[in-house]
């Protein structure tokens, strides 16, 4: 299986120290792709509406991001890490999610998406690693994934790990792992199910692109959405 990380940050710290804990039963036998950021996706989404209104390839980060969603179309298992800046996801791991705007369900989602399970691992120093959790939720959600585990930490104490006290490392070390375990032993070849929620939003965008198409035909999205069959009684998740 092919296991793909996004890291919302190029420091080695805690939440890259979690992150290793998380991959270590997938290290061993499996696939693993890691982009960093921002060094993978180094430019703001500057709001052209290219890839909205045209094509995603025309955007003029596209080198990057083209890049970055193949593999995650590809992958297995989805892993976005983040550590809280100011009760949020980084701005860099922002950045990144900006440009698959497109890639949300009111657009052009990827089917490949509505099959795939994820993982986003955050902490903080006192509070805001949920809330950086639902940053990427967010997205991870509207792309039309709806298997997403989170970790989130309070570190309460200190942001070098060492300094932390031992209990607490221990009991962050056995929840990583045992989600690990948990995610390891998942049959990645039968897609996750698709659940009522995510089914709901898509049948409301299905009646908004149905509207929009009979206004303009030619509408990007709309001839996306036909092309694929969404329209009509083609659907793009198995369970």
């Amino acid at each position: 299986m092919k296991v793909v990380v996004i890291n919302g940050t190029e420091k080695k710290g805690i939440t890259f120290l979690l992150k290793e804990m998380f991959l270590k039963p997938f290290r061993e036998n499996d696939e693993v792709v890691e982009f960093f950021l921002p060094r993978d996706c180094p430019h703001f989404c500057v709001g052209c509406t290219s890839c909205f209104l045209k094509d995603e390839h025309l955007c003029k980060d596209a080198q990057y991001i083209q890049i970055i969603e193949k593999e995650m179309l590809e992958a297995d298992l989805l892993v976005f890490t983040s550590p809280a800046y100011v009760f949020h996801a980084t701005g860099a791991m922002k950045t990144m999610l900006d440009h698959f705007g497109y890639r949300w369900m009111p657009h052009r989602p990827a089917k490949e998406m509505f099959g795939k399970r994820a993982v986003v691992i955050t902490q903080c120093l006192g509070a805001g690693g949920k809330s950086a959790a639902k940053d990427i939720k967010d997205s991870l959600s509207w792309w039309g994934i709806s298997y997403i585990k989170t970790l989130s930490f309070k570190l309460m104490s200190d942001v070098k790990w060492d300094n932390i006290p031992q209990a607490k490392r221990n009991k962050m070390t056995s929840k990583t792992s045992s989600l690990a375990n948990k995610m390891a032993k998942i049959d990645y070849s039968k897609p996750a199910k698709t659940r009522i929620k995510t089914k709901a939003k898509f049948y409301i965008v299905r009646q908004l692109q149905k509207s929009l198409g009979k206004k303009d035909p030619e509408y990007t999205d709309f001839k996306y959405w036909a092309a694929n069959g969404w329209t009509e009684s083609t659907r793009p998740w198995k369970s």
